[in-house]
């Protein structure tokens, strides 16, 4: 069963690329990439819609359509221009995402999936803990702002502890799902920066009520493992 012509498929098509002059195109073409490949190599080719609730298995599929495919490789495209994707186009696109059972988890290996921690920070297992989390600090604050061309978040006391106040992109996000976005970032920048495990808890949302969101992460030793 083809699914070019479904309405989420169109929606994706009029999301992605916002073409209005007035919206400024401040994030990074390469957070749109990886997330739509993460959907892509999500959803299983095998399969039958027949046998499942289209309900869940619709929105699953998104990433099957011939529409994600050409949006993956028109990203592609733009990642290697340096275009830039507008605030709403990349909200909209995390809206619909969020529509899908495994939000979370394609969240989570999208934060994963965008980090590449670059030298010299990727020698910080040659350095005490303490210095590794410094890297992680200093590493995280420059490439969020890098990856969503603005300041987002602050530090808190603690080795690895970060608060956002408010998230441009989290209004289409009732249940909290993109901030498993974060918690990927976080995560594997400690596990390239100290070259161990590492665990972030997402202990405060917004989504949840409460007045900020938090993560708290660490560096696992290996006796810990």
């Amino acid at each position: 069963m083809r699914l070019v012509g479904h309405p989420t498929c169109k929606l994706v098509s009029e999301l992605i690329r916002d073409t209005n002059p007035k919206n400024h195109r401040r994030v990074k073409a390469i957070v749109g990439l990886r997330l739509l490949e993460v959907v892509r190599d999500r959803d299983l080719p095998t399969e039958l819609l027949e046998q499942e609730d289209p309900a869940r298995t619709i929105p699953r599929r998104l990433g099957l359509s011939d529409v994600v495919d050409r949006q993956i490789r028109m990203y592609g495209d733009d990642v290697r221009k340096g275009v830039h994707l507008t605030d709403q186009g990349i909200t909209d696109l995390f809206t619909l995402v969020n529509r899908r059972s495994d939000s979370d988890e394609v969240f989570l290996n999208t934060g994963r999936e965008l980090v590449e921690v670059h030298f010299p920070f990727r020698w910080g297992q040659v350095f005490p803990e303490s210095i590794q989390y410094m890297f992680a600090r200093t590493y995280l604050s420059w490439y969020l702002k890098h990856l969503f061309g603005r300041r987002i978040l602050s530090f808190a006391e603690g080795p690895l502890n970060v608060e956002v106040q408010g998230l441009f992109f989290e209004g289409g996000d009732p249940e909290g799902s993109t901030c498993y976005l974060i918690s990927g970032i976080c995560q594997r920048i400690l596990e390239q920066i100290g070259h161990k495990s590492a665990e972030v808890d997402h202990t405060l949302c917004r989504a949840r009520g409460d007045d900020r969101c938090r993560w708290d992460g660490i560096i696992i030793s290996l006796t810990e493992e």
